[in-house]
């Protein structure tokens, strides 16, 4: 039997696990997919324990970056984002390495009808930030603004993975949000409620606001957007649509069940 799983810190309330089994079963495998909890520290020993059995992980965080330099062969766009969310275990015990979040972040966006922004502030400065100024830069924004508690921190991590994407970006503290809200497209890559502390700062207006919190939704800072006039897009339908093309690269058998992956999910976090 096939085994999968989630590694990460903390995974104990996460969605992967019911998204996967989903689609393990409207597909018919008898696989078997679980959360394990992993530090950043501990990842390389368990890789290099892994037997035959194992067919592919998740990976969340702190281990999108991490696991890039274990991994035998990353993918193009694993290697420009300079994260990576997906491992591939070949028959051989290969360890092939894939970014399944910007697929999930521009299918997710292309559903709400977003196919452009010229704009883009991203608010956060980890993996999933990277992952959201490749969505811009694919939407056609070569110049974005991110939001950061640490600046210093944000240009060392994110400044190499701009340059790569090929946008450039201008890195803002947590004050200057206020002026940065008024664009095409604003992506939340930060954790539940960070980001509700700007939801006073929404003023009336078009664009989009994609929040990648799922649980719990809305949150305060999407539904303030949504009042203000904002397109909302949540993290729920990101976080399948990545999940389902991980199912494609780790099954190899395509389309994957979205709509019952959807489904599954929407009744996980009811």
């Amino acid at each position: 039997m096939t085994r999968l799983a989630l590694l990460g810190s903390p995974v104990d309330a996460a969605l992967s696990p019911v998204l996967h089994r989903a689609a393990y079963a409207a597909m018919g495998l008898p696989w078997t997919y679980h959360a394990i909890e992993c530090r950043s520290q501990d990842l390389p020993r368990f890789l290099a324990s892994l037997d035959d059995s194992w067919g592919g992980f998740s990976l969340t965080m702190p281990l999108k970056r991490t696991v890039v330099p274990l991994l035998d062969e990353v993918s193009e766009t694993a290697s420009r984002i300079g994260a990576a969310n997906t491992i591939v275990v070949t028959p051989s015990g290969r360890l092939l390495g894939e970014n399944t979040d910007l697929y999930g972040m521009v299918q997710a966006l292309r559903e709400a009808d977003v196919t452009t922004a010229t704009t883009v502030t991203v608010l956060g400065a980890g993996a999933t930030a990277c992952t959201a100024l490749a969505a811009g830069r694919e939407l056609g924004c070569d110049q974005a603004v991110v939001i950061a508690r640490d600046t210093g921190r944000a240009s060392s991590l994110l400044g190499p993975t701009a340059e790569r994407i090929g946008i450039k970006i201008s890195i803002k503290p947590w004050t200057a949000a206020v002026h940065h809200l008024a664009v095409d497209l604003v992506v939340s890559a930060l954790p539940p409620h960070a980001a509700d502390a700007f939801a006073p700062l929404w003023t009336r207006g078009t664009g989009t606001l994609m929040d990648v919190v799922y649980r719990p939704w809305p949150s305060g800072f999407a539904h303030a957007a949504q009042d203000a006039g904002r397109n909302v897009v949540g993290g729920l339908p990101m976080l399948v649509h990545q999940a389902a093309r991980q199912v494609v690269l780790q099954t190899g058998h395509s389309p994957a069940p979205v709509t019952e992956m959807l489904l599954a999910s929407q009744r996980e976090i009811q």
